[in-house]
């Protein structure tokens, strides 16, 4: 699936969200990482705003995404990534 695609669905899922998904393995469209933020995420707890871009993409999760990353903030907090 186009991450273009999953961009949409997201943005038109989720009120006002901004989202920004990426291939981070070369040549393989079936793992992406996405980037939402939205103001529908602020006083949300971390598994809600997870299930709220997990709904949008999810009859796609078991055909088109084998697998998704999902970053999740709303405008003007401070991004974290627990990776580090």
């Amino acid at each position: 699936m186009d991450p273009e695609d999953v961009e949409r669905l997201i943005e038109e899922a989720i009120p006002d969200a901004s989202a920004e998904v990426t291939a981070p393995r070369p040549n393989d469209d079936d793992h992406l990482a996405v980037t939402v933020v939205s103001p529908a995420f602020r006083d949300e707890p971390l598994v809600e705003q997870h299930e709220m871009v997990f709904d949008a993409v999810d009859e796609h999760m078991t055909t088109d995404i084998h697998a998704l990353k999902v970053t999740t903030r709303a405008p003007g907090d401070v991004e974290v990534d627990f990776e580090d």
